[in-house]
């Protein structure tokens, strides 16, 4: 897929396709390339976090919770990121919830000045969360303690 940026091109395009099922699939790889290939995105950046805001599927809310935080995010995109994030923390979706959590804690990795409120964040997901988000908020929160 990183030489061939065209081919990306096509799986970002996809996140914007009339059918859902289209989305959730383009969703699901651009998801699953960039995991080692996060640069790929960058040149997305601000669809993605226009994306990010306005979307209601939870399946591209999912994906664009953990996608987002591999961008490089100045202060104010952070910000906006992140306050999608803890606006995904009220969604039906436990699905979706776990994955703002990850997204939470991957942006506070980077940035300092927000770690205390993930932290905290991520330690009231661990009392009051679904089974998914107690599991998930243990490990990230061992992962944020440690830097």
């Amino acid at each position: 897929m990183s030489g061939h940026p065209e081919l990306f091109a096509g799986l970002i395009a996809g996140l914007w396709r009339a059918d859902p099922l289209v989305r959730m699939r383009a969703a699901d790889a651009t998801e699953k390339v960039t995991r080692k290939h996060r640069k790929l995105l960058q040149p997305y950046k601000k669809e993605l976090l226009a994306l990010m805001t306005e979307t209601e599927e939870q399946e591209l809310r999912w994906h664009l919770a953990v996608m987002v935080p591999r961008l490089l995010l100045n202060s104010k995109e952070r910000k906006l990121a992140t306050s999608s994030l803890n606006s995904y923390l009220e969604d039906r979706s436990s699905i979706v919830k776990t994955c703002a959590l990850q997204g939470l804690a991957d942006l506070a990795q980077d940035e300092p000045s927000i770690r205390p409120r993930v932290l905290e964040i991520l330690r009231v997901a661990i009392r009051n969360g679904t089974p998914a988000m107690k599991a998930r908020s243990r490990k990230l929160l061992i992962r944020l303690e440690l830097i």
